[in-house]
């Protein structure tokens, strides 16, 4: 049963799993999990980075994977979204006029199954050892989209952008409320650290809700959080595919921005570079 509280809150959930080479089979887990956060009392399921297709390394397969935003994959969770009325938000592979390389996009879809927003990753991971840069184009420095529900707006972010916070504060500058990141968030030595920090960060030093949705291990680390404005951590996974659910307000982000004015006492903006 749907707390009564959902009347004056938010539910936003994240759903964790581990996404692989089986568009078919992603989806069927992906269905499944929402089915849980609705019955939970979600409105909003935030499903991970590269939740149509996965593989370890980027190869071709990634690439002729990739679909348009009006392919299969999108179409698929339209239907999802409208069938148990609510926005889902996932990552996936978007083809682009590069044969060898795809976009790294997000999707949020309202409940009548339309595309709301869309985001094309913007810091590709080169690091750690990877080079996603080798099959992913960043995509262009724009306006951000943003949408909203029951009053809350909503911006997206991928991943590694979360290490660079004026992603995050454009999307604030935007109207942005609660930012949500679908991650594959590779797992190493230090690696679950600076994910919890960083996410916490971006939510306390803008104010906002963060809610980060992560691959399951072995994969990623995990640990898919919803952040309250103050650094709250709300609900957190930990190594299973599963969902959380946590209850979010208007209410409570004018709260914490009368105790901490941090947005409105700054003297720097952002500008790309």
């Amino acid at each position: 049963m749907v707390d009564a509280r959902a009347r004056d809150e938010l539910g936003v959930a994240v759903a964790q799993f581990a996404p692989g080479a089986d568009q078919a089979a992603n989806l069927a887990v992906m269905r499944e999990l929402a089915g849980t956060a609705v019955a939970r009392g979600a409105r909003i399921v935030v499903f991970p980075e590269y939740s149509s297709f996965f593989e370890s390394r980027l190869g071709e397969a990634s690439v002729a994977a990739a679909e348009a935003l009006t392919g299969p994959f999108v179409t698929a969770i339209g239907r999802l979204a409208a069938d148990l009325g609510v926005h889902v938000v996932a990552g996936m592979l978007e083809r682009t006029a590069d044969l060898d390389r795809v976009h790294n996009t997000l999707v949020a879809v309202d409940p009548a199954g339309q595309v709301v927003a869309r985001y094309r990753k913007l810091h590709l991971y080169d690091a750690f050892g990877a080079r996603e840069s080798d099959r992913v184009l960043a995509g262009s420095i724009e306006a951000p989209e943003t949408f909203d529900v029951a009053g809350i707006t909503v911006g997206l972010q991928t991943c590694y952008d979360i290490r660079f916070p004026e992603v995050t504060r454009r999307l604030v500058d935007a109207g942005a409320d609660l930012v949500l990141v679908p991650a594959e968030w590779v797992r190493g030595p230090l690696k679950e650290q600076h994910w919890r920090t960083l996410v916490t960060a971006r939510a306390l030093e803008n104010t906002i809700y963060v809610a980060a949705a992560d691959h399951a291990p072995p994969g990623g680390v995990g640990a898919s959080m919803v952040v309250d404005p103050m650094g709250v951590e709300l609900v957190t996974l930990g190594e299973t595919t599963d969902v959380a659910l946590a209850w979010i307000s208007a209410a409570r982000l004018a709260q914490v921005r009368r105790t901490n004015p941090a947005l409105a006492l700054r003297r720097f903006g952002t500008v790309p570079l």
